[in-house]
């Protein structure tokens, strides 16, 4: 029996972060597939755990939803068929849908030899105020179906803001047990336990969470059905280099402790049945272009602006370019937190933006691509 985890949370929340803690101290001895599925043409993330010895299956351009249920599918059975796993963890795009992706793995576990393990929603502690208020809708069901909930970064908040926080995230969902202790206070096998606790409004929350996808996909199919074919799906399996995401967990900047971005941006979709390629771009290129340490913080710190749309709301930006010493360069990004450093180099340079209304000819000039 393939047991599935499903760990979804807002873009740059840490679900990778929580993964590899659950790989490595949790989850030793069991065989295991991560599907990761990325928002935008490239993935970044895939690769890092590869050395683990487990596989990656990369579905870049879109997320599981009405448009990929298919392909998902296919995905699905293809790793169960193939790896028989003990456990295949599912990453959703940091943009999707929890009630989605619920419902595709329902529809597979039907007539498989899978059950459907978790489906738990990573939060940052520090900016749920303000991907609620931004995008209301994505973050409010990624929170409402969660079985349970972490939120990431407590570390880095106040009392006060954490309170909060807790206060928010109960007026969405008052029953799933959140974790707001330090990840790294805590075991794997503790963090797994909260994940795997099993409650008596479970299955109500499940046929909700489903209801909420087939009511989800009849409005998309019914608005969109001249708006596929643009769909790509590229399933190649990459086979990215090693490179660890423990930065997650530190604090490498000052983390000013007031809300970034808690302003207007003109793009409140408190609607419902986006799907999240009618809200979020992502801008992805592949370059050789050398960089130097210095200009990528500056680069990073120009997208990091508060109160400032010359590039969009730019929510994620990673990536991984070569340095003019010979080094590679690592750069990721969150709302109010840049981090650079040295790491494996890659086949080329790539970089990768995520965000609503992106100006994609302002952040070519910006790294002057």
């Amino acid at each position: 029996m393939t047991k599935i985890d499903i760990i979804s949370g807002f873009l740059g929340a840490g679900k990778t972060t929580l993964i590899k803690k659950l790989i490595e101290e949790a989850l030793k001895g069991q065989k295991i597939v991560l599907i990761e599925n990325e928002f935008g043409e490239i993935g970044i993330d895939g690769g890092f755990l590869k050395e683990a010895g487990i596989q990656i299956n990369e579905m870049n351009s879109g997320c599981i939803c009405c448009s990929l249920v298919g392909d998902f599918h296919t995905a699905l059975k293809e790793v169960l068929d193939r790896y028989s796993p003990d456990r295949i963890l599912i990453e959703p795009s940091g943009v999707g849908k929890l009630s989605d992706v619920i419902k595709a793995v329902q529809d597979v576990v039907d007539g498989e030899n899978v059950v459907l393990g978790s489906y738990v929603t990573v939060a940052d502690a520090q900016r749920a105020k303000m991907y609620l208020k931004n995008f209301g809708e994505f973050y409010k069901n990624q929170v409402e179906y969660a079985s349970a909930i972490f939120l990431s970064r407590t570390q880095n908040v106040k009392q006060e803001r954490l309170d909060q926080t807790v206060e928010l995230i109960r007026s969405i969902n008052d029953k799933s047990p959140i974790v707001t202790t330090p990840w790294d206070e805590l075991t794997g096998a503790q963090l797994l336990e909260v994940m795997e606790g099993k409650n008596d409004f479970e299955e109500e929350m499940l046929a909700a969470a489903v209801a909420e996808a087939k009511e989800h996909e009849h409005h998309h199919h019914h608005d969109h059905d001249h708006d596929h074919d643009h769909h790509d799906h590229d399933h190649d399996h990459h086979d990215h280099h090693q490179h660890d995401h423990d930065h997650h967990d530190h604090d490498h900047h000052d983390h000013h402790d007031h809300d970034h971005h808690d302003h207007d941006h003109h793009h409140h979709h408190h609607g419902h049945d986006h799907h999240a390629d009618e809200i979020f771009d992502s801008w992805g290129v592949e370059t050789p272009k050398k960089f130097t340490e210095e200009r990528i913080s500056e680069i990073l710190a120009e997208l990091a602006k508060e109160d400032s749309d010359e590039y969009g709301m730019v929510l994620r930006a990673k990536g991984i370019v070569p340095d003019l010493s010979g080094k590679w360069i690592h750069f990721d990004l969150v709302p109010g937190e840049t981090q650079v450093r040295f790491g494996a180099s890659d086949y080329t340079g790539r970089i990768c933006v995520i965000g609503a209304e992106l100006k994609e000819d302002k952040l070519k000039e910006l790294f002057d691509l």
